[in-house]
């Protein structure tokens, strides 16, 4: 197939779209009215919460809407030609060599019996017709560019012997093997680590210049598509809400659906007490109850009746800029520089005596060193090296670090579910470090709870919500009888804000956010002492994000409980915790109190986390630290300091001290601990990774 380069006219116009799904019962409409489009080189961001239909408009571009999904309105047109017009022959040429698409999970593109470099060179051999020699360079080219390392190494590799990070590389590499004119991003980054996430944006911004690609960039994360586009597309229950460039959108919103989601991400400089997330009230309406009207009339702050539920309502251009429409009938009448009306600013809970201690923890796992045919000499993996914190009681600790910094087997340990291997865990002075989770008693077990990650797969799909939480208070030994654990069931549903008809239901019948709620009663069923919350929001949407957050903190206010905060997220982090612990590799290399942790002097693995995190704040300026490689194998961890391999500081040590000495803890001001070997005066010359530009 021979590209047309000449084409100068937009890469893609979606015009008027309408999707609908059909099932026995009725249509589904999933996108209605939709517009966008998207010229060449250009970056299109499409953001809104799940179910909104942004993936649906992607596999619309694609023609791969399954069996009952259709177009029933509107055009998509790539190159100025009718996609739907066209006979399956011409897309099967079109798609992989002229549109390409990277999807969520690397490893639903990858095929794991085959080789990388057979996967990435039948790629322009299927589509340009080209020889095996030349498809074999222009794959370590194209291996190369996205900056993996030993690029021969990796095509001789299966699937499975790549991390997350280097597998999401080879899909973008596969995407952009035949130079496609239009790539689709569909959350290529949300399995992955921030620093990782970090290196990829990077990648495909620098890609998309090299090749003069357009992108389509889908994701619910506002602060990458800011760093990622060069326009903004807002989506709301099927339709498109907002349309501007990033500075339109970000700083001169007209639609209160975007403002209403920016007020639910934490940004820079908001307090948990001071400046509660505002989280958007209501649910997002299933498809086929969508209300008449505006879709986001129930849950709008400007809503009029008699006005916002009439008829159809149209995207309309804002005022003065060609480029940025709306839709939304009051948009003229909505004084939005008015400062926010703040809800009740909450009193802090006074943090009072310790009642975790952690001393020189040790968890070391031994494995054969051929895992999958056992034999072969033993290796020693060191998840957790010399752990020692303190946490009180109504304090939250946040355990930030990438996947395998030993952050999970940390908690593992904690509840009981794998034993240490040297040192003491002491919770209100007893050791609890030996005790495995079948030998503890009921009062032990009930004080340390945990809210894991993903709420879906913690309860059981057969027994109803008010059950689980009743069988949780049966194990807890709570009540005499049936009666007095239902009603304390449904005070915890009133604690959690869940309406209590909710006691009848199965999880299938709730939101992922709600699930979560469901997780988090049953967490303090036991009236728990310690709740570790394992990454328990980074499955859930923004909007509920800021909802389950606020819940767990009112919670902790009123039970005084002590939070151990695990995320890599570290907006979120900064928003809630009182101190951080910043975990690499089984160390923790910063401990210290939020504010110490966030302002320099850091640990450089600190500054590069920092400076991973993308921010939806167009006045904020970072410094531009991108971290080379992943983090080493615990089985073969580097000598020395753990981080030295990518560390960018390491040249300021004399000697080669990083390379052999693993460095000891040092005590800055304030109790704020680091491991580094970094002299003072180095310390003293670290500048903010952050800094918000005067108004």
């Amino acid at each position: 197939m021979v590209k047309d380069k000449s084409y100068t006219g937009p890469i893609l116009e979606i015009d008027k779209l309408s999707i609908s799904f059909f099932t026995r019962l009725r249509e589904i409409p999933a996108v209605m009215d939709f517009s966008v489009t998207v010229q060449p080189g250009e970056a299109v961001g499409l953001v809104g919460e799940s179910g909104c239909g942004k993936s649906t408009v992607a596999l619309g571009v694609m023609q791969d809407l399954g069996k009952n999904g259709r177009v029933v309105g509107g055009s998509i047109k790539f190159k100025g030609r009718d996609l739907g017009a066209m006979s399956d022959a011409e897309l099967r040429d079109i798609r992989g060599s002229e549109i390409a698409m990277i999807y969520q999970e690397p490893m639903a593109s990858l095929n794991p019996a085959m080789k990388i470099g057979r996967q990435l060179m039948e790629v322009p051999m299927i589509h340009q017709g080209m020889n095996e020699k030349d498809a074999y360079e222009r794959a370590l080219q194209v291996v190369t560019d996205v900056k993996l390392p030993d690029p021969k190494r990796i095509l001789n590799s299966f699937p499975h012997q790549l991390s997350g990070g280097q597998q999401q590389r080879i899909v973008i590499a596969m995407a952009l093997m035949s130079e496609p004119a239009l790539l689709i991003l569909d959350e290529p980054t949300t399995a992955l680590d921030v620093t990782v996430e970090a290196a990829v944006v990077e990648l495909v911004k620098d890609l998309g210049k090299k090749y003069g690609t357009s992108m389509l960039f889908i994701s619910h994360n506002l602060g990458l598509v800011l760093e990622t586009c060069d326009r903004i597309c807002v989506m709301y229950s099927g339709e498109a809400v907002e349309r501007g460039s990033i500075e339109d959108v970000f700083d001169q919103m007209q639609h209160p659906y975007t403002q209403a989601l920016f007020r639910s991400i934490p940004l820079p400089g908001a307090d948990k007490n001071s400046r509660p997330l505002i989280a958007i009230p209501g649910n997002f309406p299933l498809p086929h109850e969508r209300p008449n009207g505006c879709n986001f009339g129930p849950r709008c702050d400007y809503f009029e009746a008699g006005r916002c539920d009439q008829g159809d309502i149209l995207m309309e251009q804002v005022p003065g800029n060609d480029r940025h429409h709306t839709r939304c009938l009051k948009f003229r009448e909505i004084d939005w520089n008015a400062p926010l009306a703040l809800a009740d600013t909450k009193q802090k809970g006074e943090i009072g005596k310790v009642v975790l201690k952690i001393d020189n923890l040790k968890k070391y796992y031994e494995v054969a060193a051929n895992a999958m045919f056992g034999g072969g000499d033993k290796k020693v993996v060191k998840a957790n090296e010399t752990l020692s914190f303190e946490a009180r009681e109504s304090e939250t600790l946040a355990i930030v670090g990438e996947s395998g910094c030993g952050k999970s087997t940390f908690a593992k340990v904690l509840m009981g579910l794998e034993t240490a291997t040297e040192g003491q865990i002491l919770l209100d002075n007893r050791n609890i470090e030996q005790t495995a989770i079948q030998q503890r008693d009921t009062k032990t077990v009930a004080d340390i709870q945990m809210v894991f990650q993903n709420p879906f797969d913690t309860l059981n799909p057969s027994m109803s919500v008010g059950r689980q939480i009743m069988r949780a208070l049966e194990i807890f030994g709570y009540g005499a009888n049936d009666a007095e654990r239902r009603q304390r069931m449904l005070e915890l549903l009133d604690l959690v804000k869940l309406p209590r008809a909710f006691a009848d239901r199965m999880p299938r019948q709730l939101s992922g956010g709600q699930k979560q709620r469901v997780g988090i009663a049953r967490a303090f069923s036991g009236g728990a002492r310690i709740v570790v919350a394992d990454e328990p929001v980074s499955a859930l949407d923004v909007s509920v994000q800021a909802a389950v957050t606020d819940l767990l903190m009112e919670i902790q206010r009123e039970e005084k409980t002590t939070l151990l905060f695990i995320s890599h997220d570290l907006s979120i982090v900064r928003y809630l915790s009182d101190r951080v612990m910043v975990m690499y590799l089984g160390h923790v290399v910063e401990l210290g109190t939020t504010d110490q942790v966030f302002s320099p002097p850091y640990h450089p693995y600190t500054e590069a986390l920092l400076s991973a995190v993308p921010i939806a704040d167009t006045k904020v300026k970072k410094q531009h630290i991108v971290l080379e490689g992943d983090i080493p194998s615990a089985m073969n961890p580097p000598p020395g300091c753990p981080f030295q391999t990518r560390c960018r500081w390491k040249s300021q040590v004399p000697g080669n001290l990083c390379e052999t000495q693993v460095p000891p803890v040092r005590l800055l001001e304030g109790n704020h601990q680091v491991k580094c070997h970094l002299s003072d005066e180095k310390m003293a010359e670290m500048e903010p990774v952050i800094q918000i530009a005067a108004e």
